[in-house]
Parts: structure tokens; C-alpha cells; sequence
């Protein structure tokens, strides 16, 4: 290959760039028609009552907690597994923050390792529970439901990853319908389902949070309506808020994105059997995602669990093997408790998170990775593991 092959990439067309270049040419740049358009849009998609855009998937944590009133000293349990986002927004609210187990085989948390976290530290009084759908892949459902009605807590989805999955495929049971939880949230990065470049979305069913949130995205301001007409008048300060909106461009580029989701996923699907089909010789060394029934993962990551056990080499040798054959992976994610500032959330021993750092690394998942482009990943997979297993 005489091209890097990266982990994840944007896919942009000329329906993207046509109706951006519309904003540009308009009137509007920002908090135009185009912001209200693509929430409108977004939310018909996952089948959620409310959606508010924002600037981008942390900036949709940080309103989210806020609207659910997160303070000092409420107790949050999140994943060990996660990216930072979720970590920092709650320290930053100095909330009090519960790490939980997850999996060995997927990275997720499960009821289990949730009980198992409350029981260990003895947790009475919890105000919320923030899961993740790692790599797109949607977590524990119904078993959310169970958690909200016995703490009587919140719970936050970080979808970022899971845009066009599915709860069930046969009861059309979407990420970001809030069905089993208080609030979605979302990231539009580069890498991610569908881009803005940068940006965000929340949402929800509950008309108190969603209201909370506009307000907190724009200053914590309230517009006076004139009478009997569309037209403002002053406004009030009502709330301590933030510069969290989202711009008509980038809403723009994402209305165009979310018209080809569907394609989005079905690709990445296809790629994910791919892979399936031409690693699944290489079990004995490689252990491939994990797949659930009736689950409609959204491929965000194809993340490879490797045998280091059976190979004469440790994981930075062969993440730098697969880089100089032009071969791009990440690790996703350093456990939480590994960070320097988060050292002291490692109270306890997380077996499950440890099995599956050590072992996991993802591959290139995008939906223009071509045929030849799979070919060569999975060559250099096998090359790599003919060369230095035991």
C-alpha cells in the first residue's frame, strides 16, 4: 500500500459540500433555520421526543449532567472503559465518581459488574448511572430500566459511538430514543456515524431537561417575546449557562450526513463481516467482537483482542509492526484509573477491564475502506502473527 490506512475517517460528498456552501452564501452562519432543521431531523431519526444540538459530545455530557442537577458529592458510576469526557465533566461538577467493571470480552458494563460496584463500596444513595455503547455497540437495554426504578437515579446514555444501532432490529428499538434511559448524547467527530466536523446532539423525552439544556446552551438565556408577533425584545438571565451552540454549517453538513446513515451502517456492517470471515482462522490468537442477536451494532470500532500469550511480542510492537506496513490502530480506551489524574479511583481490583486493555486494539473501520485496503489490514495481521507466534 503506498498510502496510511487510518483507524477511522470522515466521508464527505458533494451534497455535503453544496448544502454547506448554501449556509455560507445565506444570511445565517450560526443560530440560524439550519440548527432547528437538524434537530428536527435528528430526532425523527432515532425516534426521541426532543434533540438539542450542541458544540460537541462533551459539551452534550456537561449540559446533561447539568440538567439533571449533578452536584457535589452525588455518587456517579460510570465504566472503567470509557473516553475521558465522562470522567472530566463529573470531576468538574465534584460529583462522586464510582468506577465499575466491565467485561473482559466487550468493555461494557453489565448488570453484574454494576451491582458488583454498588455492593463493594456500599452504595445507598445514587444519582446516576453513565453508560457507554463501546465501539457501537448497544448496552444493556432493559437492564437500565431495572437500575432507574430500584436507585430512583438518572441514566445517561454516551452514545457517541452508537449512532444507527439498535437496541432490537425486530422491535426497531433505537439508540437515542431514550427508551431506557433520560438522555442520549452524541458526538459528531470526523470519526464518528455521521461529522459536523465538530459537534454534538442530546436527547430525550423528558420536556423539563430539554428545556433546561436550550437554556444552558445559549448564556442561560431566556428571550422575551414581543405580542402577538415572532419577534424578540430583550432578554433575561436566568441561569449560569455556556457558548455551547452549534453553528448552520455545521448543522448543515450534518442534515446532509444524516440523509445516508442507513448507508453509513449497512457499510460498515459489511466490512465488520469481512473481517469476521477472513480472521476467524486466526482464533487461536485473535479473539474477534463479540455479536449479539436481534442488537444492530453501528461498527463505530472493530476492535481486535489479541493472544499475547501466543506471540513472542508484546502489543507496542505490533501496534508499530502494523504502522509501518501502513496499518493505523488505536487502543480505545486506557482504563479511566490509569490516568493520572483519576488515580485515585482505583480502589478496587478490576479484572474484567485488565483482561480486556491488555489485550484489545482496534482496526480500520470507515465506510470508504475498499476491498483492498481490507485485504492489506488483514495480511498484516497474519504476517505479523505467522512471523512471532510461539
Amino acid at each position: 500500500m503506498s498510502s496510511t490506512i487510518p483507524y477511522g475517517k470522515q466521508t464527505i460528498n458533494s451534497e455535503d459540500i453544496k448544502l454547506v456552501t448554501k449556509v455560507l452564501k445565506s444570511d445565517y452562519l450560526t443560530t440560524g433555520p439550519f440548527v432547528e432543521k437538524f434537530e428536527n431531523s435528528f430526532k425523527k431519526k432515532v425516534n426521541s421526543k426532543y434533540a438539542i444540538s450542541c458544540s460537541n459530545g462533551t459539551s452534550a455530557l456537561h449540559l446533561s449532567m447539568l440538567a439533571i442537577g449533578l452536584k457535589k458529592n452525588d455518587v456517579v458510576i460510570m465504566p472503567t472503559i470509557n473516553f475521558i469526557a465522562s470522567a472530566n465533566m463529573s470531576r468538574l461538577l465534584n460529583a462522586k465518581i464510582y468506577l465499575a467493571d466491565v467485561d473482559s470480552s466487550t468493555g461494557q458494563l453489565t448488570k453484574k459488574t454494576i451491582n458488583e460496584c454498588i455492593n463493594k463500596n456500599k452504595i445507598r444513595t445514587l444519582k446516576l448511572i453513565l453508560i457507554m455503547h463501546h465501539g457501537g455497540s448497544p448496552n444493556l437495554g432493559s437492564d437500565l430500566s431495572f437500575f432507574k426504578r430500584k436507585y430512583k437515579c438518572f441514566i445517561i446514555e454516551d452514545a457517541c459511538h452508537a449512532l444507527g444501532g439498535k437496541y432490537s432490529i425486530k422491535k426497531n428499538i433505537k439508540v437515542g430514543s431514550c427508551k431506557f434511559s433520560d438522555i442520549s448524547t452524541f458526538s459528531f467527530h470526523p470519526v464518528k456515524s455521521i461529522t459536523t466536523a465538530e459537534g454534538g446532539m442530546i436527547t430525550t423525552s423528558d420536556k423539563k431537561i430539554y428545556q433546561k439544556i436550550k437554556i444552558l446552551r445559549n448564556h442561560g438565556i431566556i428571550r422575551n417575546k414581543l405580542k402577538n408577533t415572532n419577534k424578540f425584545l430583550g432578554y433575561k438571565i436566568v441561569d449560569i449557562g455556556f457558548n455551547y451552540r452549534l453553528s448552520d454549517m455545521s448543522s448543515a453538513l450534518g442534515i446532509s450526513q444524516l440523509k445516508r446513515i442507513d448507508k453509513f451502517i449497512k457499510k460498515r456492517n459489511i466490512i465488520s463481516k469481512k473481517y469476521f470471515n477472513k480472521l476467524s482462522f486466526l482464533k487461536d490468537y485473535i479473539y474477534l467482537p463479540d455479536k449479539k442477536k436481534d442488537v444492530q451494532n453501528a461498527w463505530h470500532l472493530f476492535v481486535l483482542r489479541i493472544n499475547f500469550n501466543k506471540l513472542k511480542i508484546n502489543r507496542v510492537k505490533f501496534f508499530k509492526l502494523l504502522s509501518s506496513k501502513g496499518v493505523n490502530t488505536q487502543i480505545h480506551y486506557t482504563p479511566i484509573y490509569n490516568q493520572p489524574l483519576f488515580k485515585d479511583l482505583k480502589s478496587n481490583i478490576f479484572k474484567g477491564t485488565e483482561k480486556y486493555f491488555n489485550t484489545c486494539l482496534s482496526i480500520p473501520i470507515y465506510p470508504e475502506l475498499s476491498n483492498i485496503q481490507i485485504k492489506h489490514v488483514v495480511n498484516s495481521i497474519k504476517l505479523i502473527i505467522n512471523k512471532y507466534k510461539k
